[in-house]
């Protein structure tokens, strides 16, 4: 089944230098759009994250510090990057716990504030667990009868992300060919941040999502327990978070 677009939709996969959102950097990001008309563009960067790979790192993805050593940096392909998914919906594969969070993280540090506000993130990960709990390379195998092959690279990790998707449209009468529909679908939380740290409750204000305030108004917390947003501001917490959070505070006090 192809894709029910109204905006275009970008289909994304990073490769990096570990898992921590607040640490890591890419070193390897692979972008699909999508048109509504069906047309297809692919953009594949090597990134040099200025610090080493770890050798465990490299021995999954592949990539070493000798394959990005002269390639640009995140910053000097941010807006490139930048322009490439302007309007578009996002989707990848356990994109909504990683990929979107170190990638917001990561056009922060490069100084490039893109609204992905108004954005549908389809994770099509959620969609398979939600379904059929298994791992990228399984689901291709389950949807699209497929051995991965080249797993862990980058561009295979999102043709095959991509195929999958239209493969779940196919297969499960319970997700609709519509991207707010499947961006719904894709979440368990409605998050304010990308992290999840901060999650909208069913009024649509922002609460916090962890610790001895979890389940709290954000606003209010601040208001009882002031040293609270130092606290997070100088904790260690994604750049989007802090922002989120800073966004929350000045709006209370022009109250």
């Amino acid at each position: 089944m192809e894709l029910n677009l109204k905006n275009p939709i970008v289909f994304f996969d990073l490769e990096t230098t570990g898992v921590n959102v607040n640490s890591d950097r890419i070193v390897e990001i692979c972008v699909l759009k999508v048109s509504p008309d069906g047309s297809e563009e692919t953009k594949t960067w090597l990134v040099n994250p200025e610090r080493p790979i770890p050798q465990e790192t490299t021995d999954i993805h592949g990539i070493s510090d000798d394959d990005v050593k002269d390639k640009p940096t995140f910053k000097e392909l941010a807006k490139t990057i930048a322009k490439m998914i302007e309007g578009c919906d996002m989707a990848g594969f356990n994109s909504n716990r990683f990929d979107v969070p170190l990638l917001a993280e990561e056009f922060l540090r490069a100084d490039v504030d893109i609204d992905m506000k108004k954005r549908k993130f389809i994770d099509v990960q959620t969609i398979f667990h939600k379904n059929e709990p298994r791992t990228l390379v399984a689901a291709y195998k389950f949807y699209c009868e497929q051995e991965l092959t080249n797993a862990h690279s980058a561009e295979a990790d999102v043709r095959a992300t991509y195929e999958v998707l239209k493969a779940q449209l196919d297969r499960y009468d319970n997700i609709e060919n519509d991207m707010a529909q499947l961006a719904e679908f894709s979440t368990f939380t409605k998050n304010a941040d990308y992290s999840g740290r901060i999650v909208y409750d069913k009024d649509g204000i922002e609460c916090i999502n962890f610790g001895k305030y979890k389940g709290q108004k954000v606003a209010e917390v601040f208001a009882k327990d002031p040293g609270y947003y130092s606290w997070m501001m100088n904790g260690d917490f994604p750049l989007y978070t802090k922002k989120v959070i800073t966004e929350i505070k000045f709006r209370s006090m022009q109250r």
